[in-house]
């Protein structure tokens, strides 16, 4: 799932620390890192769902070659992840894992852990991160009633957890992964500069200044 990065529409919380232009390189490169690492884990079956609808021409030129990209449809976020997982069901079997951009710090361990565990037999396998959300959900066929949650709760601090009761009312077998930093605040980003995950060139932009 990625928002193509123009600048003034991404990442904004983080403007007064890297200025307009900054934020969109940086979601830029956080689309390239993340399209590699998914490439790397499913090859061959890796999509990109983008907004908006127009910026697949951008997005092309992001992902690498052989990703395809699919644009998203849907109101808010549970819609919009529940019409690209109905996609991509459409188009081949099962298990799928779904991620975002905001990351920096997910790893091919984390993709081979949530493969794993659909394989052995798992409904739903989540990433937990510590705003509250989840960085990962992984699908073992279509469940769009997990997506079905009060929609005036993502963005919040209070998505796992219900996502967790859905999954638990549902019946499913579910399991989460490591716990990791998203970034979306200044806060987020001096965390995570502390985080031995984070890869250099994302460090680098952090730290260049507002631009």
């Amino acid at each position: 799932m990625a928002r193509a990065p123009w600048p003034g529409t991404v990442k904004t919380r983080l403007t007064p620390m890297l200025g307009a232009g900054g934020c969109a390189r940086l979601q830029a490169s956080l689309i390239r890192r993340t399209a590699a690492l998914a490439e790397t884990a499913a090859p061959g079956a890796c999509y990109v769902a983008f907004d908006p609808p127009d910026a697949g021409a951008m997005l092309a030129d992001l992902v690498p070659a052989g990703v395809a990209l699919l644009a998203q449809r849907g109101a808010d976020l549970g819609q919009r992840m529940a019409a690209a997982a109905d996609d991509v069901f459409e188009l081949r079997a099962g298990p799928l894992v779904v991620v975002g951009t905001d990351v920096p710090t997910l790893t091919a361990a984390d993709l081979r852990a949530a493969f794993d565990a659909l394989a052995a037999g798992l409904d739903l396998v989540l990433g937990p991160a510590r705003d509250g959300g989840y960085y990962l959900v992984g699908l073992s066929r279509p469940l769009p009633g997990l997506f079905a949650i009060d929609p005036t709760l993502w963005g919040g601090d209070r998505v796992l957890a219900a996502t967790v009761a859905a999954a638990a009312d549902a019946g499913l077998d579910a399991a989460l992964l490591d716990l990791r930093g998203d970034l979306d605040t200044p806060a987020d980003a001096w965390a995570l500069l502390a985080d031995p995950l984070l890869p250099g060139d994302i460090a680098a932009l952090l730290t260049a200044g507002p631009a």
